[in-house]
């Protein structure tokens, strides 16, 4: 019966890697099933195997490559299909762009396809069932999630690794390792369980599980023995600051009145409750003051000047038009109870149709534009990467930017806080909101400091500088969080050396071993 399936080529070219890449969709955010992969990615290897000697006798279809393509490229729509579908959501809030919906469905998955399909193209040819296979395999695909995050603007969404965000204890080596190293880790350990069908003796293959175990065992001990002697540390920490977070819940509209706007700032004000006398940082979410930019909201200063104190510090986000260029930018503001701006940062991570539309000249010329209200686009910030409020150093981060581990590896200054602003309006009801939060606990466990998110209509929270959430608004949840947040100087791996490194050796070892082979 097995069989009968196994040499059906519509079930095993299309249907086996479609259903396991939407499967694996299930081990990441809200599901957090992480047990999925342990049975997904063993299979995609066996498959590759499988159709490798299969090609020729019972899928004739020339050339023999185009089968692993075609698999490859059905495994990552799958698994993109599902796991990013919420982007279409953001196409329902202009009926302009509700017509683009089913492309944006199909198109986007199916893009982010060719990085599966063209690896297993690359590699399938070469597998079989032994360990040189094994690591080629584990490193190609993690070099596939590494290409992802860094061609054409970059899209690191669902790495491997974010299945393992629940797993805080093991997470702690990211500090010391980076995200795609950790990443190709996580990789190797979920395709392990393809070792049953190789063929070697069953004390072989129980050692692999048992030395695999105990690694994952100590980093566990490891990671433990790290968040308590940093419970310690930071009872002894000499500086700290009082944060208010904010999470006003408000609904995601285009051309709001200036009566709406200032019903929303006194929203703001309401939830934010200063005490006069209490030196405090409020956090207030991205995207409030839809379409409308700083000096616009400026006049409505009135309402920080009644309630604020020069005690107090507002972090927001709004738009920047820049009047001498007319560049228009997406920015996070600080700014003291007159209002006046003590610093500006400007994204610089914009996100492709939404904030900004790729070879605008010649794609407006089909009518397109970028989703965010407003014809043109933003421009890409450039200046400060931090924001220095007396003895604080800030990390900002705004929305997308929470998803790129580069943003933190590349600051330049040690900082002592990151600060995330979102508008997760525009994913509606979907996983999306999940799956942006999920990101922030590996933000801060990179940098080693605290981290804290105000988001609108998605989750708000505070997260300590070793990934446990403290306190956490739910989504659609309207209120505020607060705390006293010991400031410490981060410590972050700075590079993605140790991952090539790393990637490095399993080819080593794939080589060496192919060599061996080739000789006997």
């Amino acid at each position: 019966m097995l069989e009968k399936f196994l040499s059906n080529r519509l079930f095993v070219l299309y249907f086996i890697p479609f259903f396991f890449g939407s499967v694996s969709v299930l081990s990441f955010e809200p599901f957090n099933l992480t047990i999925v992969n342990f049975i997904t990615l063993p299979l995609l290897f066996y498959f590759i195997v499988h159709i490798n000697k299969k090609s020729k006798s019972v899928y004739r279809k020339k050339p023999y490559k185009k089968n692993l393509f075609i698999f490859g490229l059905l495994f990552g729509f799958g698994f993109y299909f599902c796991g990013v579908s919420w982007i279409t959501n953001s196409l329902t809030f202009d009926d302009n762009f509700r017509v683009l919906i089913p492309f944006a469905l199909i198109l986007i998955p199916l893009f982010l396809s060719l990085f599966t399909a063209l690896t297993i193209l690359l590699i399938g040819p070469h597998l079989k069932f032994n360990f040189s296979s094994l690591a080629v395999f584990s490193g190609a695909i993690a070099f596939s999630d590494f290409l992802r995050g860094k061609l054409f603007t970059g899209f690191p969404w669902n790495l491997w690794a974010y299945s393992t965000n629940w797993a805080t204890e093991i997470l702690q080596i990211l500090n010391f390792t980076g995200l795609y190293f950790y990443n190709l880790l996580v990789i190797s350990v979920f395709t392990l369980p393809i070792i049953i069908f190789f063929k070697i003796s069953f004390i072989n293959k129980f050692l692999c599980f048992f030395l695999t175990s105990l690694v994952i065992l100590s980093s566990y001990i490891f990671g433990g023995y790290e968040i308590n002697k940093n419970r310690e540390i930071l009872k002894v920490s000499q500086n700290s600051i009082f944060i208010k977070v904010i999470s006003p819940n408000f609904e995601l509209e285009y051309g709001l009145s200036k009566k709406e706007i200032e019903d929303r700032f006194k929203k703001l004000v309401r939830y934010s409750n200063p005490v006069k006398n209490q030196k405090t940082l409020f956090v207030w979410p991205e995207g409030v003051f839809s379409g409308y930019n700083f000096n616009e909201i400026k006049i409505l200063r009135k309402f920080i000047r009644e309630s604020f104190s020069k005690e107090h510090i507002i972090i927001f986000g709004a738009n920047t038009l820049d009047i001498e260029t007319g560049n228009l930018f997406n920015s996070m503001f600080a700014v003291d109870n007159n209002f006046e701006i003590i610093q500006r940062y400007d994204k610089k991570k914009l996100v492709p149709f939404g904030e900004f539309l790729p070879f605008e000249k010649l794609l407006s010329k089909f009518g397109l534009k970028k989703i965010t209200e407003g014809h043109g686009s933003f421009s890409k910030g450039k200046k400060n990467s931090i924001l220095t409020i007396k003895e604080l150093n800030i990390l900002p981060l705004i929305c997308y930017e929470v998803i790129f581990t580069e943003l933190i590896q590349k600051s330049k200054y040690d900082t002592n806080l990151i600060i995330n602003i979102s508008e997760d309006a525009w994913f509606g009801k979907s996983v999306g909101p999940d799956q942006h939060f999920a990101k922030s606990i590996f933000r801060a466990i990179e940098n080693n400091t605290f981290f804290v998110r105000s988001a609108n209509q998605g989750v708000s929270a505070i997260i300590d500088n070793k990934g446990n959430i403290i306190k956490q608004l739910n989504r659609n949840e309207a209120g505020s969080i607060e705390l006293e947040i010991p400031l410490i100087n981060s410590k972050k791996n700075k590079n993605d050396l140790i991952f090539f490194i790393l990637l490095t050796t399993y080819l080593f070892i794939f080589f060496i071993y192919k060599g061996k082979n080739a000789k006997k």
